[in-house]
């Protein structure tokens, strides 16, 4: 007999011609496919397992599990037809096999029987080559019969008179008030929402305003550094951990337990708009504020003013500072204000990491070299952004021998000996040609010295070149973790080389999207 027409969702099946159509558009099928939607179709909200499939549609031919999968594939392909929005017509069961989610209708022709009796249409496959036994029956159901006019001229009791509706609705009006009654006085405890959990540990530090003052944007970058300096010198030297938000714009609640917020506040100072740095340490569990200061900056105290907020920092928190701290932002900062805001502005350019930022940074520093011999620290930081540059767009060789001798002289500094900058330097120098084991043993001694967010984004490359990208997406995300942003972001992508982050670390795509 041949089998009935269906519809399986938005699909009308025509098993005798192979098809199902919708809205016009036809596709054929292979009989295979056909039969297993057919048996499907007759069996609505059942799971199916491989192996009764087999029995079934194969009719038990010799056949694999693999062949059974490969089917139900391009069956949904065929029935999603390349509408992403459409809904699942045929669904996984975890360890039982796949069952038919779309609703079935049985289609018949009207004239065929008549509207009064019910029907029953027995279906029998026709058995394949070496196949002896023919398929069950399969039931059918009845076409529903047509409704018969209801008696007293068409009109049902509740029709007839007002009197059933106004009871029924006193019914329903009185069940609800019996039910709002019985919540009210319920004697049961009330739910507690669960609040978010706080980290006691945990520090954010943000920056807010600006936009009122005039001569805030040249002290942004300054900002921008001793942010990453506190961030730097808490993850550390102790046990708390700090989250550097000053790249991320997010304004929804945070889990950390405290929060640090520098905020450009524009006021009047001797009958001038200044802008002052207004910097306050909340504890988010009760609201009390720790720390809140006021600093107006000069040419002058930016030095002082970095010193005091540390110290302040470590007071509050009851950190002390260790003294390799100490003596390593007395060896490594100028004395003059206006040379750190000048270092900051091209330290800024490098956390960028983009082409363009690296040449104005490496410029910068060049000028500032000159103008400030003593400090140490710039030296290393222009050779750590050559590198960079070197790595977008590589150096002819003149300039790559000048950046060997760089190196080589940075290595000679004793007061560089103990500084995080120079093995990154030696790890982006190794990166670049190959010398992965000499890579990981620099960038680990980094870290040691100093648990920053740039240190993990060279561990990760390490890691990739290494070819461990699952140890290179943790240590992507612990990078994002310390400072978020899109700044992380990019030197997460292109930082030495090309990192597919879709690929290595799918979770951060999420913010790459952003």
């Amino acid at each position: 007999m041949q089998q009935p027409v269906f519809r399986v969702g938005e699909w009308l099946v025509t098993p005798a011609d192979n098809q199902i159509s919708r809205d016009g558009r036809q596709k054929t099928l292979e009989p295979r496919l056909i039969d297993m939607l057919f048996y499907f179709a007759r069996h609505p909200d059942v799971v199916l397992s491989r192996d009764e499939l087999i029995e079934n549609v194969w009719k038990r031919n010799i056949v694999t599990n693999h062949v059974v999968t490969q089917s139900i594939s391009e069956l949904r392909k065929y029935l999603k037809d390349g509408d992403e929005q459409s809904p699942e017509y045929i669904i996984t069961v975890p360890k039982r096999g796949y069952k038919l989610a779309a609703p079935v209708i049985w289609c018949r022709e009207a004239e065929e029987t008549p509207a009064a009796l019910p029907q029953v249409a027995v279906i029998m496959h026709e058995p394949e080559d070496g196949d002896d036994e023919e398929d069950a029956p399969v039931y059918v159901p009845p076409r529903p019969t047509t409704p018969t006019a209801p008696k007293n001229g068409g009109k049902r009791f509740y029709q007839r008179s007002p009197f059933w509706v106004w009871l029924c609705f006193l019914t329903a009006l009185s069940a609800c008030v019996a039910f709002v009654g019985v919540a009210t006085l319920s004697s049961r405890v009330p739910v507690a929402t669960m609040p978010m959990l706080l980290n006691p540990r945990d520090i954010d530090i943000r920056i807010q305003g600006g936009n009122s003052c005039s001569n805030w944007m040249p002290q942004l970058s300054y900002v921008v550094g001793i942010s990453e300096l506190i961030a730097d010198s808490l993850n550390t030297y102790s046990t708390f951990l700090v989250h550097d938000q000053t790249n991320y714009n997010y304004a929804g609640p945070s889990s950390s337990g405290k929060s640090l917020t520098i905020e450009f506040v524009n006021q009047r100072h001797y009958r001038a708009q200044q802008c002052f740095l207004s910097v306050r340490l909340v504890d988010n569990a009760d609201s009390s504020i720790m720390l809140d200061k006021r600093y107006f900056l000069t040419k002058d105290n930016q030095r002082t003013i970095l010193l005091d907020l540390l110290s302040n920092m470590s007071a509050v928190l009851k950190q002390p500072w260790p003294p390799q701290l100490e003596t390593r932002l007395d060896k490594l900062l100028p004395k003059q204000g206006p040379a750190l805001q000048q270092f900051y502005q091209a330290h800024q350019l490098l956390i960028q990491g983009d082409m363009a930022s690296l040449t104005r940074a490496s410029a910068l520093l060049s000028e500032l070299m000159k103008n400030s011999p003593d400090f140490l620290y710039i030296a290393a930081e222009k050779t750590l952004v050559d590198l960079l540059r070197n790595s977008y767009q590589p150096f002819d060789g003149e300039q790559l021998a000048q950046l060997q001798r760089d190196i080589q002289r940075l290595a000679s500094v004793p007061e560089l000996q103990d500084s995080p900058i120079l093995q990154q330097i030696y790890t982006v120098e190794a990166l670049g040609q190959g010398r992965i084991d000499e890579a990981h043993r620099a960038i680990n001694k980094a870290i040691a010295m100093q648990m920053s967010w740039l240190n993990y984004v060279l561990l990760g490359k390490v890691y990739e070149m290494q070819g461990q990208n699952h140890l290179a997406a943790d240590s992507y995300i612990t990078a994002f973790n310390l400072r978020p942003g899109e700044n992380t972001l990019h030197w997460i992508h292109n930082g030495i080389f090309q990192t597919p982050v879709s690929t290595v670390v799918p979770y951060l795509n999420n913010y790459a999207k952003q």
